[in-house]
């Protein structure tokens, strides 16, 4: 499976594409603070830069209202990375009092396959909005995830094909003591990804995410591991959702999982897009959906072996 889709939504608002410079000047806006704002120019040959697009934005909108901010693609993000992307909106952060949520990369497959989209450091774009509460980011080319500092940030969303595990280690040495939901798509080797269960720690433990309330280590071709690490990790006891989805898992992880600390607590676990077998999928179900528990085991899918397996985001 590939990113076909650009963003419906962000933060619970509706996304708006703001205009291209051509159509702009006719164009009816929406109110600043009702829509979940798209900023995007063409990923191949612009005549725009995405900065001069984000300029008239910052004109035509009353950016004290903004909400949410979407970073569309910018020019030939297959080739560079978004450092004067994150350079506007820095400079702007002033400008963006009421900005809760930002989400970097908003980017398709006809646009840039998410294993080529080039990224860039994270920490002088999250450290520099206090006030935002919800962060995500597509493509691991390149991201830099040192030092994030944020009292106030609820939700973090890292969405790769390929993670290199220095980067999945910089997220658990990241100060976020608000932290409440954390996705990370950690993807395959072939695009990057080379991280262990021990580079896992920080959140398995969740002794520096003291309000996490939902975890997602998802589209991984390590997802057996990592369910078996789940099977005796700290953080799963204060969990309200797990999410193992769109990787390898197979009866094995599963089975680690299950013969683990209880899991009647959660509200949902989410294993969409998995390799159970039937009798799996229905011991899942008989132990978790008495309790209450929402188990998603859709997208199941078939291979010839452990090797065949597939996560369902990779190039």
């Amino acid at each position: 499976m590939t990113v076909s889709n650009n963003m419906q939504e962000l933060d619970g608002l509706p996304a708006f594409d703001f205009p291209d410079a051509e159509a702009e000047p006719k164009a009816t806006l929406p109110a600043a603070g009702s829509v979940a704002w798209r900023v995007a120019v063409d990923a191949y040959d612009s005549e725009e830069e995405w900065e001069s697009a984000f300029a008239r934005f910052l004109k035509a909108v009353d950016t004290t209202e903004v909400r949410a901010l979407i970073v569309g693609a910018w020019s030939e993000a297959y080739d560079t990375a978004p450092d004067e992307v994150v350079t506007a909106i820095v400079a702007a952060s002033d400008r963006l009092p009421s900005l809760r949520a930002l989400f970097v990369g908003d980017i398709t497959y006809e646009e840039c396959e998410i294993s080529w989209i080039n990224q860039t450091a994270m920490a002088p774009l999250i450290n520099a909005l206090p006030q935002l509460r919800s962060f995500g980011v597509r493509g691991g080319q390149g991201l830099d995830m040192t030092g994030i500092k944020h009292v106030g940030l609820r939700s973090l969303t890292v969405e790769t094909g390929g993670l290199d595990a220095d980067v999945v280690r910089n997220i658990g040495a990241a100060e976020l003591p608000a932290l409440e939901h954390l996705d990370i798509w950690l993807g395959t080797s072939w695009y990057g990804a080379n991280t262990i269960v021990a580079d896992l720690d920080a959140f398995l433990t969740g002794a520096r995410l003291p309000a996490l309330k939902s975890l997602a280590l998802r589209n991984s071709e390590i997802q057996d591991d990592i369910a078996a690490a789940l099977a005796g990790a700290p953080v799963v006891a204060r969990l309200e959702t797990l999410d193992l989805s769109m990787g390898t898992l197979g009866d094995e992880g599963a089975e680690a999982l299950l013969g683990g600390q209880p899991l009647t607590h959660l509200k949902k676990l989410d294993l969409h897009h998995h390799f159970l077998s039937e009798p799996m999928r229905e011991r899942i179900r008989a132990t978790l959906e008495p309790a209450g528990v929402v188990v998603d085991l859709s997208e199941c899918e078939s291979a010839r072996n452990d090797e065949s397996r597939f996560t369902a985001v990779a190039e």
